[in-house]
């Protein structure tokens, strides 16, 4: 079925833009949408949106209840569901209060990374006849094309620091730690884990600072290089790599000179203002 053949849309929203923007592309279609808004993370705004648009349903849940969201949907007419927004790794393996449904499945976990919990919560939501299904359905113009995305193309070493820095990402991604590095000077400097890209962008900065301050850089170039991959057998559903204007934004504080993206498989949210902040910060920004 093609998305556009979708009568009832269920949203699994979480934090970001990411699902306003979904929202707006399958609005634009005239699909009647379903949100599933996560109190711990979706932002506020998400109910003005439903006041002024009947064809935008909310419904408020915490983490954990799963039992309700399944109900929700079924009750809701919903047979098919996205995923869209970050649900902070922290939150999911610390703050969430599972019922019952969700408990028992926690419990049959080989281990507890975000694939395989989310790969789980997946198979017990087809298992109630709601498919999940690709979360850049809707979006696909917003997802990286090849090529340099800027004015400024990277240098020499940014493009060693990029392979470098692919190599270790994609590894790192394989195990589902993190989908990004931070290189200088092909030396790994940060490793994303549960606080997220900006996060690890913010302290690779600290670090590289720290450094100078001790005298203990004069052999890393004081530039920094943010390598963001998608995993090797990424799982459109959930978890797909997204930049936006934080990011560049997060790059420019850290003395990030160069960010190197997954053509294809990275979404750019709004696209023109990410390739102004960039030329205007210097930072060079490549799809591959």
């Amino acid at each position: 079925m093609e998305p556009d053949a979708i009568q009832n849309l269920g949203l699994i929203a979480g934090n970001g833009r990411f699902p306003f923007l979904l929202l707006d592309a399958a609005r634009a279609q005239g699909v009647r949408v379903v949100v599933a808004a996560i109190k711990e993370e979706t932002e506020p705004e998400m109910n003005t949106r439903a006041a002024a648009d009947p064809g935008v349903r909310v419904h408020w849940l915490s983490l954990g209840e799963l039992s309700r969201l399944i109900e929700t949907f079924q009750q809701e007419g919903v047979t098919r569901a996205v995923m869209a927004g970050q649900v902070k790794h922290k939150q999911i393996f610390s703050s969430i209060r599972p019922d019952w449904r969700l408990a028992k499945l926690l419990l049959s976990l080989r281990t507890r990374n975000s694939d395989m919990l989310l790969g789980a919560v997946a198979k017990v939501l087809s298992d109630e006849g709601i498919e999940l299904i690709s979360s850049t359905a809707y979006l696909e113009p917003l997802l990286a094309r090849p090529g340099i995305l800027t004015s400024r193309v990277p240098t020499a070493e940014e493009q060693e620091d990029i392979a470098y820095g692919r190599e270790v990402a994609t590894n790192i991604a394989g195990f589902d730690i993190g989908q990004t590095v931070v290189v200088a000077g092909q030396a790994c400097v940060a490793v994303e884990a549960m606080e997220g890209t900006d996060a690890t962008i913010s302290r690779a900065g600290a670090i590289l600072r720290t450094l100078e301050a001790g005298g203990d850089a004069s052999t890393l170039p004081r530039r920094l290089t943010v390598v963001k991959v998608a995993k090797p057998n990424q799982d459109m559903r959930f978890d797909v790599p997204v930049i936006g204007s934080a990011t560049i934004e997060a790059m420019r504080q850290a003395g990030a000179t160069c960010l190197s993206v997954e053509a294809g498989r990275t979404l750019i949210f709004d696209q023109e203002a990410v390739r102004r902040l960039a030329d205007a910060a210097g930072i060079a920004v490549v799809a591959g």
